[in-house]
């Protein structure tokens, strides 16, 4: 659920917490992550609402395929971090190892990293996926 800078134009303006360059290479982690796996990796980020497990849960359902789907989703202004995986998508990855991802994308969070823990995140969620 990243925006694609290309279908932006050139004279857009983003208006977020990513530059040009982060975004594309989100997009390009979220491709790999997909194509290794056979997953559909997702990432949301903006306010979750309370309580943010139910609301992270509603965003995951309406990803296509949302049984084999696995979203981020971050809420930097609530402190808040979700990932959910669908009924197939759990078979791969565990919680301890969604948990595991968490903690290291939380780590660069804290140090300013928005960018750089999804990315990491999403790295390490498609490593214990492993390959379809």
């Amino acid at each position: 659920m990243v925006a694609d800078p290309e279908e932006l134009g050139p004279n857009a303006v983003l208006d977020g917490p990513f530059t040009t360059r982060q975004l594309l290479r989100l997009d390009e982690a979220l491709r790999v992550a997909d194509q290794q796996t056979g997953l559909t990796f997702s990432v949301y980020i903006g306010e979750l609402g309370t309580p943010s497990r139910d609301a992270a849960e509603k965003l995951h359902k309406q990803i296509d395929g949302s049984a084999r789907a696995v979203l981020v989703a971050v809420s930097p202004n609530q402190r808040k971090l979700e990932i959910v995986t669908g009924n197939e998508a759990r078979k791969r990855i565990s919680d301890r190892d969604a948990k595991l991802a968490g903690l290291s994308m939380a780590a660069a969070f804290a140090g300013g990293d928005l960018a750089g823990g999804i990315l990491s995140g999403i790295d390490q969620l498609a490593s214990h996926a492993g390959k379809h």
